[in-house]
């Protein structure tokens, strides 16, 4: 279990610092993937780059008190894998207990920040309308 969270830690720390040198609007966006609900398509804090929710003040209190809202914008977990992140920063950074804000805090994580649903299976999207023809050999 140690060693799963120093791989994790690693990973944030990595990742957060990559996030840090490029700005996120000019990261590359992979086109492929088609997302049911993403917080692209819904407009953003201009503060912290979140989506906009009804639950996005409660978010902001919980979340990025502590840590830069970038953490959360960069993963993609379930349900039950936002809840076990906050158990992890219960249990490792200090965190208090979100009482009754939690069920509200972990639905708007997975409904902006879930899973992305991808429509095909593999690494980009099928090609379309391609017209094949017949090589002549000589």
């Amino acid at each position: 279990m140690r060693k799963l969270h120093a791989i994790l830690l690693t990973l944030t720390v990595v990742t957060g610092l990559a996030a840090f040198v490029q700005p996120a609007e000019k990261m590359p966006v992979k086109a492929a993937a088609k997302v049911v609900m993403t917080a692209d398509s819904v407009k953003k804090d201009p503060e912290t780059g979140l989506a906009m929710d009804e639950q996005l003040m409660l978010v902001k209190a919980h979340c990025t008190s502590c840590h830069s809202p970038k953490l959360i914008i960069q993963n993609r977990f379930t349900r039950d894998g936002w809840k076990e992140k906050i158990r992890w920063m219960q249990r490792t950074q200090k965190l208090w207990d979100l009482g009754e804000s939690e069920p509200k805090v972990l639905d708007y994580l997975v409904k902006y920040y879930g899973p992305e649903q991808k429509t095909f299976d593999g690494r980009r999207m099928p090609l379309k309308e391609v017209k094949w023809y017949e090589l002549k050999s000589e």
